[in-house]
């Protein structure tokens, strides 16, 4: 795997370069076909983020690409935090392309039959069909914005729905990509 690693309005040194590029590039061993990685290294200038060592890194290869951002107190924590990260999407990855190649079966149409369904198709406007591959059901509580903003942390999503207490509406929190949560009320007409 191909690593570059660079710095936006900051230094990299040496020692992080050669950690960043050993830990991305081992990275390699969870999926085959990452071709090249980058990754990107800053510091948020915002006294009041404590936080202010950012790393994000892009993984592609096969058409796939793979991006996290994490935020530490200092470049090689980012890093280490980074590498979970990938680590758990590159898993996810592998198994969602497992089970397509297990589940891909073609059915048996007869020549003809395959040759008069396209005929119609192109004949009339057909409207997308998306195929739904998971449902979940859940029980919306009521509670305060702050502990839909913990549950979401809890639960290591990006966001949560939930009934506001202030307002008695349907509502949702966000993680932001700035690192902030974002709260929308949803009202019905």
């Amino acid at each position: 795997m191909e690593v570059t690693v660079s710095g936006r309005h900051t230094t990299v040194s040496e020692k992080l370069r050669n950690q960043a590029v050993e830990k991305i590039g081992r990275l390699d061993r969870y999926l085959d076909g990452m071709d090249r990685a980058e990754v990107h290294f800053w510091e948020e200038k915002n006294p009041r983020i404590e936080d202010k060592e950012i790393c994000e890194v892009t993984l592609e290869g096969h058409g796939h690409h793979i991006r996290t951002k994490v935020s530490a107190p200092d470049g090689f924590t980012a890093i280490d935090l980074a590498v979970d990260k990938l680590e758990r999407q590159l898993r996810k990855l592998k198994t969602k392309l497992k089970n397509q190649r297990q589940n891909r079966e073609r059915p048996d149409l007869p020549p003809d039959l395959v040759t008069d369904l396209l005929v119609a198709l192109e004949e009339e406007a057909v409207e997308p069909v998306y195929r739904i591959v998971k449902n979940k059901k859940f029980e919306i509580r009521e509670m305060e914005a702050g502990a839909a903003a913990l549950q979401m942390d809890l639960l290591n999503h990006d966001f949560y729905i939930f009934t506001n207490e202030e307002t008695s509406k349907t509502a949702v929190v966000y993680r932001r990509e700035d690192g902030d949560i974002g709260l929308i009320d949803i009202s019905r007409k």
